[in-house]
């Protein structure tokens, strides 16, 4: 049931941003009336997209959740209720609104990003949770929006609900909300396109292509162009017809047994089987072995390992090339040097084929 309250403030109204009212309504309005609950896929996105519409008291009407609310210091979900209510400046309810048992929606979106350069050392991906809230402002009907934000997991809901923060989309506090922020304009688009939700007019769009994924028959041709892109086209083509029918075959097996083959592609190329700590003069050796000339980088002193990226891509980046790795997740690298032009397509065909490989 949509049960919103009153705001305090002024509307969150810019007609030409697709985090609009009208936009979030229309999404609203699917999940009350067809599925609570849906999951896609869209490009440049790290696994799926996540959108649940959850409602206070019903989502929160399970032992465990009750036993979180108690540890939280509050006896109810209507509590809870308030105090996120209290953070976003929506008025409370009062106890006999509460007595009514009425139920409270809320929109939550979930998805993952590229980290902030500094983290990517540590990260991949950076998960970004949206809990979208409507409310009435100067009307007595629904007309507006406020929005709680968390780069967390929500492992104890109750707990990573109430440690959310309110947020103004086009305010971001840090390069991490710069990013998510950014991707959220995004994320709504694709999701429109994914529910045929048509935008209104005067909507300005982050992004002018089909932002969901075409289903795309991976051949050995698939293999082929992404073979010659992590070798940089120095591979013979009697090798590269066998490699790409090997991994083709081996794109059917079990998870370890693929992993396997990727493993010994990769060996079979130009790389760097690399342990995950390495001193400057290893890097500077083995990817000038890679590359084919010598390569120098300055870097200070006492650097090591994951510190020395950024020194190793700047000095690289004269070359237009990039150092990247294949995802072993063990505590090695196999690293390989990219033309700096084909990063992207190697990233959408590493989606495509399975084979996972990373930026640094």
């Amino acid at each position: 049931m949509k049960n919103f309250f009153s705001n305090f403030f002024g509307r969150n109204h810019n007609p030409e941003s697709i985090v609009s009212f009208d936009v979030l309504n229309s999404i609203y309005t699917y999940l009350y009336e067809e599925v609570n609950h849906f999951e896609f896929k869209m490009k440049g996105i790290h696994d799926t997209v996540a959108v649940n519409l959850y409602s206070f008291p019903t989502a929160f009407d399970y032992e465990e959740a009750r036993n979180e609310m108690e540890k939280s210091g509050f006896k109810n979900a209507y509590e809870v209720l308030n105090e996120l209510y209290k953070k976003i400046d929506i008025g409370p309810l009062s106890a006999d609104q509460i007595e009514q048992g009425l139920e409270y929606d809320y929109i939550h979106i979930q998805f993952y990003s590229a980290p902030t350069p500094e983290m990517k050392q540590y990260v991949k991906h950076v998960l970004h949770n949206f809990i979208i809230f409507f409310c009435c402002t100067n009307s007595l009907e629904t007309n507006d929006f406020r929005v709680l934000y968390s780069n967390s997991y929500f492992l104890n809901y109750t707990r990573a609900l109430l440690e959310t923060e309110p947020i103004t989309v086009n305010e971001p506090k840090n390069d991490i909300q710069k990013i998510g922020f950014k991707e959220l304009e995004r994320v709504l688009q694709g999701m429109c396109q994914y529910l045929k939700i048509e935008l209104p007019e005067g909507i300005v769009v982050p992004s002018q292509e089909n932002l969901l994924p075409e289903i795309i028959e991976v051949t050995q041709e698939t293999f082929q162009e992404f073979i010659r892109l992590v070798s940089r086209g120095n591979i013979e083509e009697k090798l590269l017809k066998k490699l790409s029918k090997k991994l083709l075959k081996n794109s059917t097996k079990e998870y370890y047994k693929m992993t396997e083959g990727h493993f010994d592609f990769f060996e079979s190329i130009d790389c760097w089987n690399s342990d995950w700590k390495f001193d400057p003069e290893d890097a500077e050796y083995f990817i000038s072995e890679m590359i084919g000339e010598a390569l120098n980088f300055e870097y200070p002193e006492e650097t090591y390992s994951h510190d020395l990226f950024p020194y190793i891509q700047s000095a690289l980046g004269k070359y237009d090339l990039e150092l990247m790795t294949y995802d072993t997740h063990g505590d090695n690298y196999l690293f390989f040097v990219a033309n700096k032009k084909d990063v992207n397509r190697i990233l959408e065909l590493s989606e495509i084929t399975k084979i996972e490989v990373n930026q640094l």
